[in-house]
């Protein structure tokens, strides 16, 4: 997202949830990925073809299993990129428009170093802390801001169910 997107979501209430890819969070890795992306998608065929060929009929996770695997020769960026980008959204939109949207179910292996799962989520809290956020500022980063948002939610469509 542009600074001036950002700026907007706060001028409005919302929330951006940082995307764990790291291809959002590390320009390196995008270009990396770019750059593979017409020999990717030609082993990608190749072997939806096979399969095709074999009489089996290919499924979304065979498609995701040979992206993974070209993805997998990148290096991952550090989780420092991952930080970097919540630490950029919460300068510009301030730090109550901020937080995490892992999509750890569609971007398994292309996370950066050390944040494989939920159960590495400590660990932005640790760098978040190292980063001089507050205890209340890091409560919002993890959820509170989105639990705030579903708040005014709920409240609107009870409004609205009113009428």
């Amino acid at each position: 997202m542009t600074d001036d997107m950002l700026r907007a979501v706060a001028k409005n209430g919302g929330v951006v949830d940082v995307n764990f890819f790291s291809g959002f969070d590390s320009q390196q890795y995008w270009d990396a990925l770019m750059a593979q992306g017409d020999k990717q998608q030609a082993a990608v065929d190749a072997y939806l073809a096979k399969l095709k060929a074999e009489g089996k009929e290919p499924s979304y996770m065979d498609k995701e299993r040979i992206q993974h695997e070209w993805m997998a020769r990148i290096p991952r960026p550090p989780l420092s990129a991952l930080i970097d980008n919540i630490d950029h959204i919460a300068k510009v939109a301030g730090v109550d428009h901020v937080g995490l949207g892992s999509d750890f179910d569609g971007v398994s292996g292309a996370t950066p170093e050390g944040m494989d799962s939920a159960a590495d989520l400590p660990k932005i809290t640790q760098a978040l802390l190292d980063r001089g956020y507050s205890a209340d500022d890091i409560h919002k980063i993890l959820g509170g801001n989105v639990l705030r948002v579903f708040k005014e939610v709920e409240r609107v469509s009870r409004e609205m169910q009113k009428r």
